[in-house]
């Protein structure tokens, strides 16, 4: 089995990880060694291993793309939603270089917008985000499937996927989606219309998102990548064509990690 490893900073123990893995005989190609991009990244990889937090967890979509490599992230952060092998914990080393677990297909979202510079990688897997880049609110014009919504008033706009359902859109305000739904979170950021509320809205749905900033244009990000665009700049966000493969370890779902990285339901009058 041949692995790609991915980590974007130093951290203990990961030599000892690689040894571990070559004990169990997978092959490895590990990043700023074999590969520094995308497009060196090796052509048999049979999976992408993903060293770090749930940040560096959602860059490695940059390096996988269309390919189908599946995704696997091992925590090494503070929260580990999606990467959810503990660093501290190698028993579930021998299942993966044996194969033994189950890949989910993740929806991803897909924006278009002529602001974006040539280079920039235009899927999300958690979220996009429309933020105010200065002081004053934006307002912004949604259209889903060509019917214009009512003019948002706030500092920006989420659109998540049920992935994204528990990371940025859940922190501010939006409801959790199971990642199985086929669905996408529209929800405002801080906005002044006190009767504004999130709406969920079909996975194949079209959105086309038109801001007004009074000239400070706004920022544009997936999944924390940012982009500066211009007042009144296009904005549309619709399912993308392919989606990723992201390994789902025999001891993890998503209700445990609600309640175990959440705290779902926590109450400490249960333990009286």
């Amino acid at each position: 089995m041949k692995i790609a490893l991915y980590n974007r900073d130093r951290i203990a123990g990961i030599e000892a990880l690689k040894e571990r893995l070559r004990e169990k005989g997978a092959i490895l190609a590990c990043y700023g060694e074999d590969f520094t991009s995308w497009q060196n990244l090796p052509s048999d990889t049979d999976l992408f291993l993903s060293l770090g937090g749930d940040g560096t967890f959602l860059q490695s979509l940059t390096f996988i793309r269309d390919r189908g490599i599946p995704v696997a992230g091992v925590n090494f952060g503070r929260l580990g939603f999606l990467a959810t092998a503990r660093a501290d914990d190698d028993r579930w080393i021998d299942d993966l270089v044996a194969g033994r677990y189950s890949v989910e297909e993740r929806s991803l979202l897909r924006v278009a917008c002529a602001a974006l510079p040539d280079d920039f990688y235009p899927f999300a897997l958690n979220e996009v985000s429309l933020q105010r880049s200065g002081a004053g609110m934006l307002s912004i014009s949604v259209r889903i499937d060509g019917r214009e919504l009512p003019t948002y008033w706030a500092d920006g706009l989420v659109v998540a996927t049920p992935t994204g359902s528990t990371a940025y859109n859940l922190s501010v305000g939006g409801p959790v989606v199971m990642p199985s739904s086929e669905v996408m979170v529209i929800t405002p950021i801080a906005p002044h219309n006190l009767n504004v509320r999130p709406l969920v809205v079909p996975m194949d749905a079209d959105i086309e998102m038109r801001f007004d900033a009074r000239g400070a244009g706004a920022v544009l990000s997936f999944d924390n990548r940012p982009c500066v665009i211009p007042d009144r700049t296009a904005v549309s966000l619709r399912r993308g064509r392919f989606g990723l493969r992201y390994v789902s370890l025999s001891d993890n779902n998503f209700i445990g990690a609600l309640r175990a990285k959440l705290f779902w339901g926590e109450d400490r009058r249960n333990a009286i």
